[in-house]
């Protein structure tokens, strides 16, 4: 006797579960199509390649669902969201928040999603976060200096008038000191940038082998083989050192010092960036940034009307530059934007805690 077993007759909740899956995974995967819309070469194929797997998802909720999948459904709003970014912009903010999205995929603890679809979904993660790097590393000098720099501006500007504002001073002179630590602030900023980097092309550039070197190897005695000492002193073991030397000697017609040392300098300078764009972004930045403060006395609000102003405008571009902050390091917008508003707000309220003890002493 051959006994049949069924599956449970699926409960109404499971059905609309299993449709919210199917249209979430419908919307990912037209969101990887649209990114890869927008790519060319090696990453367009593996934003496809993503977009593939969510169609097999896609197929599992398919066939769970039977003759029960009704009317298509829309996205979850974030999805969908992350839709509307892909199609017009397919940037790396789009990535970060995708990076996001694959990592609170539900199916680690849903029965109904296969191991196989649980354990895709952490790649995916992982696939993303790969892509969303590329896209930050090609971000990060010039984020670094927008970021940075508005936030100190921001915070920086936001304390000293407030903490002179809270003295009980005049107008004029608040507005007067918000101008001077702009500029003075802006000049630092700018000067201490093009130092920085001034400072690291230099070394870079004492680190960079001289291919002037090459044209001594043809005089070195090849049985003392001082060159050697250079690959033992770049960090090979004495065996490899000794090998790779007797290749370059038996080679010179075809061969250099490092054959590839010049392409990887360039790429290292390239990196840190020219000291004058530095000094210039950084200036900007700053200037933008530590402008916001001031604004309310510029426009001549006076005493706690300017105070509260300021106050307000400064933590609305904080909480946007948190975001960002928190978007493109993969992490949650929201903590990232409540981290940095309590920072400038707690640097901002010392100073003007300071300025009302000043006032009232001096008073």
């Amino acid at each position: 006797m051959t006994l049949h077993t069924t599956s449970p007759e699926p409960t109404a909740a499971d059905i609309r579960r299993w449709r919210r899956y199917l249209a979430d995974e419908r919307a990912e995967a037209a969101v990887y199509r649209d990114l890869a819309g927008r790519r060319t070469g090696e990453e367009r194929d593996i934003l496809l390649e993503l977009a593939e797997a969510e169609r097999r998802h896609e197929q599992h909720w398919l066939d769970l669902l039977g003759d029960k999948v009704g009317r298509p459904l829309r996205g979850d709003l974030r999805t969908r969201t992350l839709g509307f970014l892909a199609r017009r912009f397919g940037s790396v903010f789009v990535l970060a928040l995708a990076q996001r999205a694959e990592a609170r995929s539900p199916y680690g603890t849903d029965a109904d999603a296969t191991p196989q679809m649980a354990a895709d979904e952490q790649i995916h993660e992982e696939v993303v976060r790969a892509l969303a790097a590329r896209g930050r590393q090609r971000l990060s000098g010039t984020f670094r200096a927008a970021v940075f720099g508005a936030n100190d501006g921001l915070v920086s500007n936001l304390a000293l008038v407030l903490g002179i504002s809270a003295s009980g001073v005049p107008n004029h002179v608040v507005l007067l000191t918000g101008i001077s630590g702009l500029l003075a602030g802006a000049l630092s900023m700018g000067a201490g940038e093009y130092v920085s980097v001034r400072s690291q092309r230099e070394l870079l550039e004492a680190s960079t082998p001289n291919p002037e070197t090459r044209t001594a190897l043809p005089d070195l005695d090849v049985d003392a083989n001082e060159l050697t000492l250079v690959y033992r002193a770049r960090g090979m073991s004495p065996e490899d050192a000794t090998a790779h030397a007797q290749e370059v000697l038996s080679g010179l017609s075809t061969y250099s010092v490092e054959p590839d040392a010049g392409a990887d300098a360039i790429d290292e300078h390239e990196a840190v960036g020219n000291g004058w764009s530095a000094a210039l972004s950084s200036f900007c930045f700053f200037a933008s940034g530590a402008l916001i403060p001031v604004l309310p006395y510029l426009f001549g609000l006076q005493g706690l009307t300017a105070v509260l102003v300021a106050a307000v405008l400064v933590g609305i571009v904080l909480l946007g530059t948190g975001a960002v902050v928190g978007l493109l390091s993969g992490a949650s917008p929201l903590k990232r934007a409540v981290r940095q508003l309590a920072i400038g707000y707690g640097a901002a309220a010392a100073t003007y805690l300071l300025g009302l003890l000043f006032g009232t002493t001096l008073g």
